[in-house]
């Protein structure tokens, strides 16, 4: 009997890294098929290995190889490098899922993500705004309402009361009422992405398991059977963000509008009317915030429910307070005229006073978190979530401000901001501080990355000896050595990016403290705010202006040519789909107008897969995972039922679970997260490379199991020519980690612990076996 189940069919499901991978790469032969799945995501064999299980005395001693690709999930067709767009809002919901481990303080984590849902929330209505600036402010009332900038643009000639001899359209509410197409279309555009997205990712019904009786506070919360399911959850963030968009778009015509009736003396009306819809507007805000902090994410079960009422009726009565403020403005006001600038420089400064305190007070709930728990490999002692919010803030900005300067500036026909010659007032003076600082934060970037240059330098020199004496036996060679050592201290560079992020996150709110504060003290742009200051004081302030204004500019436009390069080329946009692998991990926690979460296909699929195999056949399974590949691995072996689980080997390679998510993500992928998933699955070996700038080792020892990491692998594999390598051995650093011999051999051992008896021998040793003894490199890792 026992030999019996011995020789079933062994499995080893492959999953890619990042930047994807063809099925005829990862399994090696160019003859594959597609054994389950659809053109976005599926499991290949090789042709000859179609019909394994049905031949298993042909595979007694290897295992049958499947691939899961799921590179379409990120870099599929030319629409998804328009993702791009969204980056703010990715890197917002990556602060959701950044909190610190904590021990018990529920009500503490919920503030934290209350918080981080705020904080979505005003990136939303900052974008909106920034259209409504672009559409409304600089061109209806602004360029339309001047001779100067109307004559030359035939377009506009409709709308402008010269142009058109006082036709309807050119009073200034109507104006307003017509531009306000634009940001509301921009609104429905965002809410048709996100509810299409919603139908193919968050609607994805995991594979049904009741979560573990024994729910120690250790295991990952991504174990829970509603983990990978944010149907319900995102429906509701999808209405209170349309409808922040549509009620942003209202309140910018309608207050407008009710301005002017209050300081013209017209109609008793009108102003009554005006009053009214402001009370609305406020009452439609409220309304929003309170359905955005009601309800959190639902884990613990697989929660099919929608909330029909929130989902349909908020954003529709959105949509009929924008109709209302339409027919409000569009109102006959003989005698109207537009001059100046509309209210932004109180809008943009609101938001950005309300983002500046959100991130204040989520470092203030982040650092209690960390308190209660503190572990030393968190990143930045608990304030990584904050720091990327801040970052957020800071994309949204400059995004938001480089369109509007851009138009303005076009409208002008490139007068700079503030002077007295130019025809139009331009965007919000807050627009132009924002922009010079940016200098200043380039300047700090500069000297950071100095720094950082530096120690590595230093890092190259003390590595030169450890390689020297990593390949001891081989005649030096001073060239070879160098560049082996450059690699390494090259990829340690990974491990100072809290240094980065920390640093610049700081800057950018200190600067952005300090444009806040001189857009409302001086009510001017910099230039012309510094006008009677001294003559150093003046140069620096209008050299700053420009250049931020330059800068600011350049990288819109970088940023548009960017993502039309990537629509247009294929390699272009795996680029970008690597940014999405790591960034579109995590569900959509905290803002559902960005990219989404593939993993809710991903984990999904594996897990599918490997328990109706399992089901199926009773085989031995390894789960090998690549890269980003083992991190959906591990997610997917923590949705497996704890039989299933026990019975799965789990190979990762270049694997960035501790260095990368267990530092940013302590509270999913900690040390007492990565130790229940060691003691849950029957064998778990790590292959890691001194000279991955991704992978690195997992840290947890054989206290239940085998260690987990196997010492670091050389790389090159030779140092100079030899009778196996005859020709030089490339530095593979974060690639092609079955070229080691040490791979082959631990998936044997793996394979040898699966079998029925064997784990009572100790099939998988803690250290490599005779045949991996070459593989064997510097174990050290400094964490920079």
């Amino acid at each position: 009997m026992q030999r019996a189940t011995a020789e079933k069919t062994a499995l080893e499901l492959l999953v890619h890294g990042v930047g994807g991978a063809t099925p005829e790469k990862m399994l090696g032969d160019p003859r594959t098929v597609r054994v389950t799945g659809d053109d976005t995501a599926a499991m290949y064999r090789r042709t000859d290995d179609a019909d394994a299980e049905r031949h298993p005395d042909q595979y007694r001693d290897k295992p049958v190889p499947e691939a899961y690709v799921w590179s379409g999930l990120t870099s599929g067709n030319g629409v998804r490098a328009l993702w791009l767009f969204l980056l703010p809002f990715m890197v917002a919901n990556l602060a959701h899922w950044m909190r610190p481990s904590a021990r018990g303080h529920a009500a503490t984590i919920r503030v934290y993500g209350v918080l981080v849902r705020l904080l979505g929330l005003t990136l939303t209505v900052l974008l909106v705004a920034a259209a409504c600036e672009v559409a409304l402010d600089l061109t209806a009332w602004q360029c339309a309402g001047t001779p100067s900038c109307a004559e030359d643009r035939s377009w506009l000639g409709f709308l402008a009361p010269g142009e058109s001899g006082g036709g309807w359209w050119s009073q200034p509410g109507r104006r307003l009422a017509l531009a306000a197409l634009v940001p509301a279309l921009l609104t429905g555009l965002l809410w048709y992405l996100s509810h299409r997205t919603w139908n193919v990712y968050e609607s994805v019904e995991p594979y049904p398991h009741q979560e573990d009786a024994d729910d120690e506070p250790h295991r990952s919360a991504l174990s829970r059977p509603g983990f990978w399911y944010g149907r319900r959850f995102v429906a509701r963030l999808r209405a209170a963000h349309t409808a922040a968009g549509l009620l942003t778009v209202a309140a910018a015509i309608a207050t407008a509008a009710a301005r002017h009736d209050r300081e013209a003396g017209g109609p008793a009306f009108l102003d009554a009317a005006g009053r009214v819809l402001e009370g609305v507007l406020i009452a439609g805000g409220a309304t929003v915030v309170y359905v955005l902090c009601r309800r959190g994410r639902k884990e613990h079960r697989i929660d099919a429910h929608l909330d029909r009422m929130v989902v349909t009726v908020l954003p529709l009565a959105s949509l009929g307070v924008l109709v209302l403020s339409l027919v409000y403005a569009g109102w006959d006001r003989p005698g109207w005229v537009s001059s100046g600038r509309l209210p932004g420089d109180q809008t943009f400064g609101g938001i950005a006073l309300v983002q500046g305190l959100l991130v204040v007070g989520l470092a203030v709930v982040a650092y209690l978190l960390y308190r209660s728990d503190p572990l030393a490999s968190t990143a930045l002692h608990g304030l990584g979530g904050p720091c990327v919010a801040m970052l957020a803030c800071a994309l949204g900005s400059v995004m938001s401000g480089g369109v509007a300067q851009r138009v303005g500036d076009w409208l002008d026909r490139g007068a700079t901001p503030g002077d007295t010659g130019a025809p139009l007032p331009g965007p919000p003076a807050l627009l132009s501080w924002q922009a010079a600082v940016l200098p200043l934060l380039l300047v700090v970037v500069v000297l950071l990355a100095l720094i950082l240059g530096v120690r590595t330098l230093r890092r190259r020199h003390l590595e030169r000896a450890r390689v020297e004496r990593d390949y001891g036996g081989e005649q030096p060679e001073d060239p070879r050595t160098r560049k082996i050592a450059g690699a390494r201290a090259n990829a340690a560079l990974t491990d100072s990016a809290p240094l980065l992020i920390g640093a610049v996150a700081g800057i950018t709110l200190l600067l952005g403290t300090g444009a806040l504060a001189g857009a409302w003290t001086t009510g001017d742009v910099p230039g012309v705010a510094a006008a009677g200051a001294p003559g150093f004081v003046r140069g620096a302030a209008e050299t700053a202006q420009a250049l931020g204004s330059w800068l600011i500019g350049f990288g819109f436009i970088l940023f548009v040519t960017w993502g039309r390069r990537a629509y247009r080329d294929a390699s272009a946009r795996r680029t970008i789909g690597i940014l999405w692998d790591v960034g579109t991990f995590w569900p959509r926690a905290a803002h559902p107008f960005g990219p989404p979460c593939y993993a809710e296909r991903a984990v999904p699929d594996l897990t599918w897969r490997m328990a109706t195999w399992t089901q199926a056949n009773e085989g031995r399974l390894i789960l090998s995972g690549h890269s980003q590949g083992s991190v959906l691995a591990a997610a997917a072996a923590w949705q497996l039922s704890p039989s299933v689980r026990k019975g799965v080997g789990l190979l990762t390679y270049g694997s960035p679970l501790e260095r990368l998510y267990g530092r940013w993500f302590p509270a999913h992928f900690g040390p007492a997260a990565l130790t229940a998933l060691h003691r849950e699955v029957d064998c778990w070996r790590n292959l890691y490379r001194p000279t991955d700038p991704i992978g690195g080792p997992i840290g947890l020892e054989g206290a239940c199991g085998p260690a987990v990491d196997h010492p670091a692998l050389k790389d090159p594999l030779a140092y100079g020519r030899t009778q196996a390598h005859p020709l030089p051995a490339p530095i593979l650093g974060h690639s092609d980690y079955q070229a080691d011999p040490a791979f082959a051999a631990e998936r044997e051992a793996l394979l040898g612990r699966l079998r029925p008896g064997a784990q009572a021998l100790g099939a998988v040793p803690s250290q490599p076996g005779p045949d991996s003894e070459g593989s064997q490199g510097s174990s050290g890792r400094s964490s920079g």
